[in-house]
């Protein structure tokens, strides 16, 4: 039967899931740059895409979006038929210290999501509250079933 091994010298480091995490996600962010450097990370300037949720309610389709610090004079939301797109910009903010930690996007961010083919376009509303912007989409009326008159 092996023993464990007891090291001595240096103190005794505690493990830290999260220190792990971080490490994890960074080791991931430095793999996906690598293999595409086209896409911006965390704090870094470019377009990038926003979270965002859709829900499908019983009269219409909801699209949130997180966007924290961003004006609703810094949006564009365009519609046509059969898409809904937001643009807009997160500008880097003035500091004066030293910043030890970037996680947060800045710049231009675009964000596309295709409508169902029951969309109201002509009666879409959008509202900004606490960074979320809320786009609600109506749903047309259902086509209710009509009786066909046979000629001949």
């Amino acid at each position: 039967m092996t023993k464990p091994v007891r090291r001595s010298g240096g103190a005794l480091q505690t493990w830290d899931p999260f220190r792990e995490m971080e490490d994890l996600h960074s080791r991931l962010d430095r793999l996906v740059q690598s293999a595409v450097p086209a896409v911006p990370g965390p704090g870094t300037p470019g377009a990038w895409v926003p979270l965002a949720d859709i829900e499908d309610t019983e009269d219409a389709y909801l699209v949130e979006l997180e966007l924290p610090g961003v004006g609703k004079d810094d949006l564009t939301v365009e519609i046509t038929d059969s898409e809904i797109g937001v643009h807009g910009e997160i500008r880097e903010k003035e500091r004066t210290g030293v910043v030890r930690r970037r996680g947060r996007h800045v710049g231009e961010f675009d964000y596309h999501a295709s409508l169902p083919s029951n969309s109201d376009t002509g009666h879409v509303s959008a509202e900004l509250t606490n960074g979320v912007l809320t786009i609600r989409v109506p749903k047309a009326e259902k086509a209710g079933a009509r009786r066909i008159e046979i000629e001949g």
